[in-house]
């Protein structure tokens, strides 16, 4: 059974979160994606990895999220990643990272590289969606979709089986946190995997990812007939294998 703790922030916020203490090794940190949660395949896959490789390890849910307390439609991408760098500041301390972000996890993740420059040494982005908020959904709104949101402070969306509750505040703030722009110079091993069928987040964004990167060695990985979670056997064991070329 997967033993989860919990980090107080503040008196009524709580945030839950899997690690692996160690106190001299590198740590995986890994970032889950938007409405997602540590339920999935995806942590506690890389969880046993890091056990496997004597790394520690650490994974939260932000506010909103899974079991941390919060409603989801007050969050967004300021405020999840600061409750992301203060986890790592507390349980990674100044260890090595090497961080994994899927999907929104991958936005969030460029903001720890910006914050934590020297401590990364490695990043894994899945199906990564930086910027999603702006250019996968206002930018696509109807005209009626915008002022309905700009009228009632949210939207419901549907995608495939699920209804996103989409607040303006959360678009408004995504604008604030653009990284597509900026230039990360450090020496680091940077890869982006993408399903060749994910139909969530087109595979250009994985490309967009790796110009930001000015280092050599980074690459883009499209599995084929992948889908945007990439939490089959079949395809976690490419992540493995990834990952086991980032570390060694």
């Amino acid at each position: 059974m997967t033993k989860f703790t919990y980090f107080k922030i503040t008196k009524n916020k709580k945030i839950r979160y899997l690690k692996i203490f160690k106190r001299k090794a590198a740590y995986i940190v890994f970032l889950h994606g938007f409405m997602s949660d540590l339920e999935g395949k995806k942590p506690k896959y890389f969880m046993n990895f890091a056990k496997k490789n004597k790394l520690g390890f650490l994974a939260l849910e932000y506010s909103g999220h899974g079991k941390s307390s919060g409603k989801f439609t007050d969050g967004n991408i300021s405020k999840w990643s600061k409750e992301t760098s203060l986890l790592i500041k507390k349980i990674v301390k100044k260890n090595d990272i090497i961080l994994i972000g899927s999907s929104m996890g991958a936005w969030i993740g460029l903001i720890q590289i910006l914050k934590f420059k020297k401590q990364i040494k490695g990043f894994m982005g899945i199906g990564s969606a930086p910027e999603f908020l702006e250019n996968l959904m206002w930018r696509k709104f109807s005209n009626k979709m915008k002022k309905e949101i700009k009228k009632n402070r949210i939207i419901h969306l549907k995608h495939g089986d699920y209804e996103y509750p989409i607040t303006y505040q959360l678009i408004k703030d995504g604008k604030n946190n653009k990284v597509l722009n900026k230039k990360i110079l450090q020496d680091l091993n940077v890869v982006m995997i993408h399903g060749s069928k994910d139909t969530s987040v087109p595979v250009i964004y994985s490309r967009q990812v790796l110009k930001i990167f000015k280092t050599y060695k980074k690459k883009l990985v499209i599995i084929k007939n992948g889908d945007h979670s990439l939490s089959s056997l079949k395809w976690l064991r490419i992540l493995n294998k990834e990952l086991n070329l980032m570390i060694n």
